[in-house]
């Protein structure tokens, strides 16, 4: 019988943990925690820390759409990709862009966050995860319009709507840091879905001692987010236990409701989350009444979804009423 994997607890500072055990020999699930397994991903782009500072400078009324540029440039991947999405037909509006410093000047104050954070977030989040037998184009999809649902949700909250695009984009990252380091440490492991709300969290505590948020929050600690950002996913299964930001917490939960209410099969209807949730947001009795305009986003944004690489994501007529594995 396995040894069931130690947490550690939500709150425990990653550069307290002690070293990696680089020997795979050695390194056993019994030593595994959501900071270990961080601290061995190998092969995931850590573009995703720019994304603080960026809204540092958004917040600054002293900083210019130059510093923005500047910020940027300095990862050159990035910048290509901000560049490819910048020419999207969202962005673009049949205008070619040349240049990075082009392409965020055109879009402006109001849109650089987003444009940014789908660039970040297409480097990280474009790819398929064998543990959890989702392809590429199923996990943006999904993470994109629980970006879209949180910041619907953020609007409706009095939250900032930065703050809840960012989480309900990042939520699924643990998703691939897991998968990350199962490839290599575990590449027999299959972790499966129940859908909303438990999704694969039974599966993985079952095979690991812990859930994929609990290693997303420990990731995003570990890139220098806020734990306004960090805490949230964290706790995004439990989001009343969140002691920092509860309420973000709940509103990242519901926002996994909206997208599944949304975008899963039309003859399974997803549980609506515990009263307790919706009354901390002041949403109690109304979330399915923003289905319809989580649809509208979601038909407005869906050229973004257009990523490459590692495949052209080939979007459907009807979407986003496509069917998902929640």
């Amino acid at each position: 019988m396995r040894k069931k994997a130690q947490k550690n607890g939500p709150d425990a500072p990653i550069d307290r943990m002690s070293a990696m055990i680089s020997d795979p020999a050695v390194f056993t699930l019994g030593s595994l925690t959501p900071d270990t397994l961080v601290r061995d991903v190998r092969h995931l782009p850590a573009a995703p820390r720019v994304l603080p500072r960026l809204k540092a400078l958004l917040s600054d009324a002293n900083s210019s759409l130059h510093n923005v540029v500047a910020l940027i440039r300095l990862d050159a991947v990035l910048a290509g990709r901000v560049l490819q999405m910048g020419n999207s037909a969202y962005y673009s509006h049949g205008v070619r862009c040349l240049s990075v410093d082009e392409a965020i000047h055109r879009v402006g104050y109001d849109q650089v966050y987003e444009l940014v954070s789908y660039a970040v977030a297409s480097q990280v989040l474009v790819r398929p995860l064998e543990t959890y037998g989702i392809d590429a184009n199923e996990l943006w999809e999904q993470s994109v319009s629980c970006a879209l649902a949180a910041e619907l949700l953020a609007e409706r909250c009095g939250e900032e709507r930065e703050v809840g695009y960012t989480i309900g984009l990042l939520h699924a990252l643990g998703m691939v840091a897991i998968d990350d380091w199962a490839l290599r440490r575990q590449p027999g492991l299959r972790l499966t879905s129940k859908g909303f709300p438990q999704e694969a969290s039974d599966s993985e505590r079952l095979c690991l001692g812990f859930t994929h948020a609990e290693v997303g929050g420990a990731l995003l600690q570990f890139w220098d987010f806020p734990r306004e950002m960090a805490d949230p996913v964290r706790y995004q299964y439990a989001p009343r236990a969140c002691a920092t930001h509860p309420r973000l917490a709940c509103l990242l939960h519901a926002a996994k409701w909206l997208r599944s209410a949304v975008c899963g099969p039309a003859d399974e209807r997803p549980p609506l989350p515990a009263a307790g949730i919706q009354q901390m947001l002041g949403l109690a009795g109304r979330l399915t009444s923003l289905k319809s305009e989580l649809e509208r986003r979601l038909r407005e944004v869906h050229s973004l979804l257009c990523v490459e690489p590692p495949a052209t994501v080939d979007i459907p007529l009807d979407f986003p009423n496509r069917v998902w594995r929640a």
